[in-house]
């Protein structure tokens, strides 16, 4: 199983909300914990965010973030609607 970690207070402070707002949002991450490649709609970014990752959390919500297989960690970079991207 992964574990979580934030890259920056901007997407900490978005999935916080989020949580407080959403009671679905707790149960996807917990799914992503065990296949952060395969669950909610994961997929692989191109361009110049070849190499993230992105899920979705809600109907306009997204999450970027970087898988490290290595040590088992999901690093969250952004979540937002699709601004996450840019």
């Amino acid at each position: 199983m992964y574990e979580f970690y934030v890259a920056n207070s901007r997407a900490e402070k978005n999935l916080r909300e989020l949580l407080k707002r959403r009671n679905d949002v707790k149960e996807k991450l917990n799914r992503l914990k065990n296949n952060p490649r395969k669950e909610i709609g994961a997929h692989p970014l191109h361009g110049r965010l070849k190499g993230k990752w992105a899920c979705w959390l809600g109907s306009d919500i997204r999450m970027v973030y970087s898988i490290h297989d290595e040590k088992k960690q999901i690093v969250i970079e952004a979540v937002g609607s699709h601004k996450a991207y840019q």
